[in-house]
C-alpha cells in the first residue's frame, strides 16, 4: 500500500546539527523534509510531525517548544543529548511524543519514531519512560492526593458535579442532589473553568468527555 510521505519540520539547535540530520533523512521515501512556513498553525488537518534536535534543554529549546505548543503542533520527536526528570516531564507536558538520546538515533530510528508519531503513538527509551512513571507517581501520592485532586487536577467533587452538568441537570438539582448550596456549585464550576481556561458550562464538559473525567 502506498501513503503519502509524512511531512516532517526539522528544528535543531545550530547549523551543523541541522545539516547533518537534513543529509541523513533527506532521501527517506517516507518521509518529505519541509519548511515550517508551509505548514498552517492550528489545523485540525495537520498530520506534520515536528523533529527538534537539542543537545540540552535550556531556554532556546523551552522557547522553541512553546512556540510550537502555540501553533498547535502535536504531534514533536525530541532528540536529547540529555535531559533530567524534571526537563523530561515538562516535555512530555508541553506535548512531546517521542523521545531519544542523540547517540542512539540513527536514520532508522528515526524514521520509525517520526512514523509512530504521526499514528499517534508516544515512544520513550524503557529507562526514562520508568523515570516518567516515578516522576508522575511521586507527584501523585506528595501533591494531588493531599489535595484530593487526580492527575488532570480535578477532585473527586469537581468531576461528579462534571458528570451531573453533562447529564442535563441544572444548578438547582446538583445541588439538591449533593447537598451543596447552589453557590457551592456554581463556585466549583467557576474554578474548574477559570482553571483549565473553559469558555462556559458546555465547553467544560466537552474537556471532561475529552480527558476522561466522565
Amino acid at each position: 500500500m502506498i501513503t503519502d510521505p509524512i511531512p516532517v519540520v526539522l528544528h535543531a539547535m545550530d547549523v551543523i546539527t541541522r545539516a547533518g540530520v537534513d543529509a541523513a533523512l533527506r532521501t527517506r521515501a517516507e518521509i518529505r523534509l519541509t519548511a515550517e512556513d508551509t505548514i498552517p498553525a492550528n489545523d485540525p488537518t495537520d498530520r506534520s510531525v515536528a523533529l527538534v534536535v537539542a543537545e540540552t534543554w535550556d531556554n532556546s529549546t523551552q522557547a522553541l517548544f512553546r512556540r510550537l505548543q502555540v501553533q498547535g503542533r502535536r504531534r514533536v520527536v525530541l532528540v536529547a543529548g540529555e535531559i533530567d526528570n524534571s526537563q523530561l516531564l515538562e516535555a512530555v507536558g508541553i506535548g512531546v511524543a517521542a523521545v531519544i538520546r542523540r547517540a542512539e538515533a540513527t536514520p532508522e530510528t528515526l524514521v520509525r519514531l517520526i512514523e509512530a508519531t504521526a499514528a499517534g503513538d508516544g515512544t520513550l527509551p524503557p529507562d526514562l519512560l520508568a523515570r516518567l512513571l516515578d516522576r508522575v507517581s511521586r507527584l501523585q501520592r506528595q501533591v494531588l492526593n493531599p489535595r484530593g485532586w487526580d492527575l488532570a487536577g480535578v477532585s473527586a467533587r469537581e468531576a461528579e458535579v462534571l458528570r451531573m452538568v453533562a447529564e442535563g441537570m441544572e444548578t438547582r438539582e446538583i445541588a439538591e442532589q449533593l447537598c451543596y448550596s447552589q453557590r457551592t456549585v456554581k463556585g466549583i464550576l467557576h474554578d474548574i473553568t477559570s482553571r483549565f481556561q473553559l469558555r462556559n458550562r458546555a465547553h467544560a464538559v466537552a474537556f471532561a468527555l475529552r480527558e476522561g473525567l466522565i
